[in-house]
């Protein structure tokens, strides 16, 4: 089973596919601060009633389309 990870919708602007942003956050190996990393990928979502901002929960699977590797499992809240 591919490992689920959580992100927020970002953008629902394409057919069957959301841009979703990843959040990490990680503190600064020298100067101790707390850094916050944004990544975003493109998840194929079957959902179609997912909105920008919402959560939901994605996992990795067979590259779909030259940028697209994940798809979308639920939508949280």
């Amino acid at each position: 089973m591919a490992k689920s990870q959580i992100g927020t919708v970002a953008s629902t602007s394409m057919d069957k596919t959301v841009s979703i942003k990843i959040v990490r956050t990680l503190r600064h190996p020298r100067y101790q601060k707390v850094i916050s990393l944004t990544k975003k990928v493109k998840a194929h979502s079957d959902i179609p009633t997912l909105q920008v901002g919402d959560t939901v929960e994605f996992v990795s699977c067979r590259p779909l389309s030259k940028t697209k590797h994940f798809r979308v499992v639920q939508k949280i809240s």
